[in-house]
């Protein structure tokens, strides 16, 4: 299968490349300012590009987070959509931040949006992929959560820290983490391109959601090492400001209902055999 992928040079993106190459589909990076003429003949496209969430959400930076998605994703569908023959699957990146601050609820593709601005930027992000699914392309919404490697992302800033046995949970340690393996995301991305009966939203996680304090006592647990350092909710609002709320301290119980459905086996289930895998590999 002849696939676009944008967002290829990013940290899922330099994964999914290789690992689609390897099943033996053709694969075009997309760049932009992109060359409509890239589009022709395309199958099937991965969108995974935007603007790094990483950082202090200064005014600026939130345009920037915004902007990269929504606007770049409605450019991308309505191209895909004036093509004369347009591909079959459309699979766009989105995020569990839609779901916002929800505490222990668990949380299904059916579940409302949250509030706040990242849940904002995600309902915006979706609603953007519409000039595709009007000309009747199969669009997939991934709701993607924590993505664990030691190569990149969260984990990868974590091991340092943990390694030295200054790790400890942030804030109150009882909210819920929504994460998956990155050997895991790039599967069900693949399976997204592929599978004719999967469509809108679909969460991006393992299907056992932790608690901070969990994730933590695990790491550290593996790594051999003590979690007496927490990070109190107050110091971490004053370092990343609204950043840490959204991201580090807000509470999202994500189940991926629709792939489970869909017949999709993860091949890290839960986060003890993730992180043996992960740290094993570090």
């Amino acid at each position: 299968m002849k696939i676009l992928v944008s967002g290829s040079h990013g940290f899922v993106g330099s994964a999914l490349v290789p690992f689609l190459t390897a099943l033996g589909h053709q694969i075009t990076r997309l760049v932009r300012p992109y060359d409509p003429a890239a589009l022709d003949g395309v199958e099937a496209v991965a969108h995974l590009a935007g603007e790094s969430i990483i950082g202090r959400w200064t005014p600026g930076k939130k345009t920037q987070i915004r902007d990269s998605r929504v606007n770049g994703t409605r450019a991308l569908a309505e191209s895909l959509a004036r093509l004369a023959r347009p591909p079959l699957a459309l699979v766009c990146a989105s995020a569990v931040g839609y779901y916002g601050e929800r505490g222990e609820e668990r949380l299904q593709e059916d579940s409302p949006a949250g509030s706040g601005f990242l849940a904002d930027v995600c309902r915006e992000w979706e609603a953007a992929a519409r000039p595709a699914v009007q000309q009747g392309i199969r669009v997939v919404n991934l709701r993607i959560g924590m993505v664990l490697s030691p190569h990149g992302g969260a984990l990868a800033k974590m091991l340092p820290v943990f390694r030295l046995g200054l790790g400890g949970c942030l804030g109150s340690g009882r909210q819920y983490l929504s994460w998956i393996a990155l050997d895991d995301l790039v599967e069900v991305i693949a399976f997204a391109l592929a599978a004719p009966n999967l469509r809108g939203p679909v969460n991006a996680v393992a299907p056992t959601p932790v608690t901070n304090r969990e994730f933590t006592k695990t790491l550290g647990r593996l790594l051999g090492r003590p979690t007496l350092c927490p990070v109190p909710a107050f110091a971490a609002r004053l370092a990343l400001g609204e950043m840490a709320e959204a991201l580090l301290l807000a509470s999202a119980r994500v189940m991926p209902a629709a792939l489970l459905a869909s017949g999709f086996t993860f091949r890290y289930p839960d986060l003890d055999g993730a992180l043996r895998h992960l740290v094993g590999t570090a």
